[in-house]
């Protein structure tokens, strides 16, 4: 089974991702982390398909936690799900290896059909469907 690991400091947002990911693609799992410091050491034990990190985080933050991550395990993609989106953050996000940008005001279905596609590319959600 496919594994998410979700890196957010608000309980909520985890939460509801994680309800959302693991209701829509029927065959994931998915764990959690508090910040981009929880989220390596989960990571290096649990070594996900796919990490969704939060930028504004407390201890260490979504683009210094994906520094890291994409040197201790470049293979894993990394999505960023945060409330501040702008081209500048998605320039800061792509230097730092983060594959896609998604507001968490508007983008939650277009994360889902990428998540969907990345992790079962033959049952790949469409966008009409997420």
């Amino acid at each position: 089974m496919p594994t998410v690991l979700i890196v957010d400091d608000c309980p909520a947002v985890r939460k509801t991702l994680r309800n959302l990911l693991e209701t829509e693609l029927s065959s994931v799992v998915c764990m959690e982390a508090v910040n981009g410091l929880d989220a390596i050491a989960k990571a290096e034990v649990s070594c996900p398909d796919l990490i969704i990190l939060d930028l504004c985080m407390p201890e260490m933050n979504g683009f210094e936690a994906a520094v890291v991550l994409q040197k201790t395990m470049p293979q894993v993609p990394l999505f960023m799900f945060t409330s501040h989106q702008s081209r500048y953050v998605e320039s800061e996000a792509g230097s730092a290896g983060i594959r896609a940008v998604f507001s968490k005001e508007k983008d939650i279905n277009a994360l889902l059909a990428q998540a969907s596609e990345l992790l079962d590319p033959s049952h790949a959600l469409t966008t009409q469907e997420a």
